[in-house]
């Protein structure tokens, strides 16, 4: 603690920007002033990135808050925050920087805002060294709302790298709490299910390649089960540039979901 304001080192542990988004949230959540020091130091390019930055000027917008040190390729920031108001808020990486990690900085916040709030968020939809928005429509979303509260994730455009383009517009209502949940035992795979996709130049052959081996794979393991990972090829009106990649979920008896997912990309076989 320095006075008041806490003091956070970005660089412990494997020194990304999850340390930057968690404590910002945090701080913005409790009313506590933070600096965060050596910003991303375990990383080959350290500091601020247009992701980040992005998700630290709708934190400091949503509740009207202060932020020093925010530019790119700033190692220290110090944040002091105000009240959460609700409204409309937008972010913009201006990159293909996720809006996975935008959503993951913004929506704690808001959550207990003063009211309903709409976050416009731009740049990446399907990342790398991110969740892709598959993952947080198919899997995030349906267990935090066991928690009591809902939100919705309209994917306006995909956008993939390196140009991002994407746009998802997240709607959410305050609650006062959360209510616990008990999600502690496994149970098991009762059904396996997912969606290989192709965007941009790239034809749907690949997509059905993906799936079919896919689920060869699967099967070789477990041989008596649902299995249904549909290929899909986004419309080009819905998705900037071109991207491919995968997820697979799988299902539990005790409502657990257990996802992997993987992008594609130019060398990169999907066949094993």
């Amino acid at each position: 603690m320095d006075g008041d304001r806490v003091e956070i080192d970005g660089g412990i542990m494997e020194g990304g920007g999850q340390i930057l988004r968690v404590s910002t949230a945090l701080s913005c959540l409790l009313g506590l002033p933070i600096r965060v020091r050596r910003i991303r130091a375990g990383r080959s390019q350290p500091g601020l990135r247009p992701q980040h930055l992005s998700g630290l000027e709708i934190i400091r917008d949503l509740c009207e808050g202060k932020l020093e040190g925010g530019e790119i390729g700033s190692t220290e920031i110090t944040f002091t925050p105000g009240k959460i108001k609700g409204g409309t808020h937008i972010a913009d990486t201006k990159t293909a920087g996720s809006v996975c990690l935008l959503m993951q900085v913004a929506m704690p916040c808001v959550l207990f805002a003063a009211s309903p709030s709409e976050l416009r968020l731009k740049g990446g939809t399907n990342a790398e060294m991110a969740p892709q928005i598959d993952y947080t429509v198919m899997v995030f979303k349906p267990i935090v709302e066991k928690f009591n509260f809902t939100f919705n994730c309209d994917i306006k455009k995909r956008g993939y790298y390196p140009q991002g383009g994407g746009e998802v517009v997240v709607q959410m209502s305050p609650v006062k709490e959360l209510s616990p949940i008990n999600l502690t035992e496994r149970g098991t795979v009762t059904k396996i299910y997912g969606r290989a996709f192709v965007a941009g130049a790239l034809p749907i052959k690949l997509a059905k390649d993906m799936s079919a081996a896919a689920v060869r794979c699967i099967r070789k393991e477990i041989r008596d089960l649902y299995i249904n990972i549909q290929p899909v090829r986004e419309p080009d009106d819905q998705a900037f540039g071109t991207g491919s990649g995968i997820i697979i979920v799988a299902e539990t008896s005790t409502g657990c979901l257990l996802a992997g997912s993987a992008l594609g990309k130019r060398g990169k076989s999907g066949i094993k």
